[in-house]
């Protein structure tokens, strides 16, 4: 029985994501088993990129003094 996806860390979710595409890939799935894997692998991306977001929301850069020294933090911005 598959474990709920919220329930499901970050890595978990990832490699379960990888082996639904690899057995989507292979064309090995029959039509009704290919639409299941590809509706759990959808909803397995989004718990990715939500998992992910919240991270990237904690992340702190380190701003730094004209000595090189740890001066105070800023938030993360992504580019």
């Amino acid at each position: 029985m598959e474990r709920p996806i919220e329930e499901l860390t970050f890595e978990e979710a990832l490699k379960e994501l990888e082996t639904i595409v690899s057995r989507l890939e292979s064309g090995d799935a029959k039509l009704d088993e290919a639409i299941g894997l590809y509706e759990r692998g959808d909803r397995l991306r989004r718990r990715c990129d939500e998992r992910l977001n919240a991270a990237q929301a904690r992340i702190e850069a380190i701003r730094l003094d004209s000595e090189g020294r740890p001066a105070g933090t800023v938030p993360f911005q992504a580019g």
